[in-house]
């Protein structure tokens, strides 16, 4: 959420012809990123939880080529956008960790034989 609420703060910032452009893209992809981790976490099981989170890994890599570009295009302020890229850069290392335990999570239960496979 803290990288969202640095992206809205960004775009309050960019010209006034970007609205429906880069700032609609920028607010877009930092919304899903949490929003995706949510509702990943609200379903049932590590598979759709898995799922969500690389959707949100893809939002992370989108919001952080949208941010590049704002930088070359020198629009808004350039610290806080570096800011916000090195906030992306956390964020998709942790989501990284996190799909990758969950995705082993999935591997060492697919091996543990059943009950009935036991009898």
């Amino acid at each position: 959420m803290v990288l969202a609420k640095q992206v809205y703060e960004i775009t309050a910032e960019l010209p006034r012809e970007e609205r429906y452009g880069l700032t609609s893209q920028l607010q877009r992809s930092a919304v899903s990123i949490p929003s995706n981790i949510a509702e990943g976490n609200a379903r049932y099981g590590a598979r759709d939880y898995a799922r969500f989170i690389s959707m949100a890994q893809g939002s992370c890599a989108e919001l952080q080529t949208q941010l590049l570009l704002a930088l070359e295009l020198f629009l808004g302020d350039a610290a806080a956008i570096e800011e916000a890229l090195s906030t992306c850069d956390r964020v998709g290392r942790m989501l990284h960790k996190l799909h990758r335990s969950l995705l082993q999570k999935l591997e060492s239960e697919s091996r543990v034989p059943s009950p009935e496979s036991r009898s």
